[in-house]
């Protein structure tokens, strides 16, 4: 009798006892956000949420999301992070320590589910990330082991641009429907005043994909166009402005943060605006009502931008607020502590009557703080 006394009773299961593929399809409808919080309930539940049959039934019920990866460069590391949202709303950079380790003049491309990795050195491997489950998988081997490459997706096809000892700019193509290599290498020709020639200069610059053409710049932040259906460079002077990593493509229009170098401190850039290029009017525009926000944008760095899920995602170095002594447009006080924050913005965009593109800030705000400097390397949107 004492020992059923003071015996407790037994604690009910908060999870009930459903079959396994009932609690998928119910996982399936929960957002991806949720599925930290979900792994701590039970060793099944953290298998349930990596498991790949979750994420074929989220994409089977059409509730895939879409989610930023971040590549830092913190002091000499290269690492992976994840965008992450607190159960306050408030955004933070998640490191993801199960991806390997990065080296020197990758390039990386988003896929559907999936991020491409082509290595920057001759002796590199190529691979690819399964973001569903961050698993890696090895990549073919590249038909010529290339360095400093750039990749760029045009209708399931990967065009990995790089440099073979003193050849320049060759460009091999992979298929993403195969998982195989094409077997054409192809070194385009530059066409000057009506006449085809080699092209020797090195593209430097990033990538870009606008209208199923790419744009790419030289060291000298010269502009030219690729037309994979000609196989043939073209310089372009609309372009001819536009850094790269600080425009994305949104419902093929460009997107473009303009900046310029601040005479009194060669580490910070103060903003203009964000532009807008429409390829088929050919016309520039400006996105309109965020003079808020880059009145409060006092001195930042590495700006990347990135279409996410057809909102504009910015991530920078630096400074947001009032913490900047000012003479005129320049800022005059460097703060090295900046160079450890990274803030992030997510915009909005909205094409309202008369054809004029507006923005609205959804949220902004600091998102890491490092114990090291740290720029942003290159941020992908992946669906999962």
């Amino acid at each position: 009798m004492a020992e059923k006394e003071n015996s407790s009773p037994e604690t009910p299961s908060l999870i009930p006892s459903l079959p396994e593929d009932i609690i998928i399809d119910i996982l399936a409808r929960v957002s991806r956000w949720e599925y930290p919080t979900l792994s701590l309930v039970s060793k099944q539940f953290q298998s349930l949420v990596a498991s790949p049959e979750l994420y074929a039934r989220r994409s089977l019920l059409g509730c895939t999301e879409h989610c930023l990866y971040v590549v830092l460069c913190e002091g000499e590391n290269k690492r992976w992070y994840t965008l992450g949202r607190n159960a306050n709303g408030n955004r933070s950079l998640v490191r993801i320590p199960s991806l390997p380790p990065l080296t020197r003049g990758e390039s990386f491309l988003a896929v559907g589910s999936k991020i491409y990795v082509f290595g920057g050195t001759n002796d590199t491997s190529d691979f690819s990330i399964d973001c569903r489950s961050h698993t890696v998988q090895p990549l073919p081997s590249m038909p010529l082991p290339m360095s400093d490459t750039r990749a760029a997706i045009i209708e399931d096809k990967i065009y990995v641009m790089g440099r073979l000892g003193d050849f320049q700019n060759l460009i091999v193509l992979f298929n993403t429907k195969t998982n195989m290599w094409e077997p054409e290498i192809l070194k385009p020709d530059i066409e000057l005043h009506g006449e085809r020639r080699s092209l020797d200069s090195c593209l430097v610059g990033g990538w870009l994909v606008l209208a199923n053409k790419m744009y790419v710049n030289d060291f000298t932040n010269y502009c030219l166009i690729y037309d994979p259906k000609e196989n043939i460079w073209r310089p372009d002077d609309t372009l001819r402005s536009v850094k790269m990593p600080t425009a994305c493509v949104i419902d093929d229009m460009l997107y473009y943060f303009p900046t310029f170098l601040d005479f009194t401190d060669n580490d910070d850039y103060v903003a203009i605006n964000i532009r807008t290029y429409d390829p088929k009017r050919s016309c520039w525009g400006v996105v309109k009502g965020l003079n808020k926000l880059f009145s409060k944008m006092r001195s930042f760095r590495c700006i990347h931008a990135a279409n996410y899920g057809g909102k504009l995602a910015l991530f920078y170095s630096g400074r947001y607020g009032n913490y900047c002594t000012r003479y005129g447009n320049y800022c005059t006080r460097r703060d090295v502590r900046s160079k450890k924050k990274i803030w992030y913005v997510e915009i909005l965009l909205e094409r309202r009557h008369g054809g004029k593109i507006w923005g609205t800030v959804e949220w902004c705000g600091k998102v890491l703080v490092a114990k090291d400097s740290c720029n942003v390397l290159k941020c992908l949107n992946v669906i999962v």
